[in-house]
């Protein structure tokens, strides 16, 4: 039989344990979304050619490819649904299991996800950056 510490020790833990699961379950209502409609994000200059920005507020990320062009990407993170914020360079950084994903294209660069970033769409309207569905 275990000792009365061990147990008491073990329930003192499991409430803990169940909010560190919660906080990285994709299906809970806590998560983050992506932009259901198009959103004006910053100044098109912003983002030099080969960069990218990463807007957490919106959870989305934009890069400009060397010939000027702009790309977009939910930072939702395709492995368990948390809210990607980090950016380092053009890789983005999940904070809850270490996924890497390429700025640029969406691409996995390191597991534990599998499945690329959903592309946005992106514009530049009048200097400013507008992200959406």
């Amino acid at each position: 039989m275990p000792a009365r510490r061990t147990v008491l020790r073990g329930a003192a833990l499991a409430p803990v344990a169940g909010i560190a699961l919660s906080a990285c379950s994709g299906s809970g209502g806590g998560t983050p979304a992506t932009p259901t409609a198009p959103v004006e994000l910053g100044a098109e200059s912003e983002i030099a050619k080969g960069a990218a920005k990463l807007y957490r507020e919106e959870n989305v990320v934009v890069s400009r490819a060397e010939n000027g062009s702009l790309k977009a990407f939910s930072t939702i993170c395709t492995h368990a649904g948390c809210a990607i914020n980090k950016l380092q360079g053009t890789t983005l950084i999940c904070p809850c299991h270490g996924s890497e994903f390429d700025a640029a294209t969406g691409k996995v660069l390191q597991a534990p996800a599998t499945v690329a970033l959903k592309e946005l769409s992106v514009e530049a309207k009048g200097g400013r950056i507008v992200a959406g569905p």
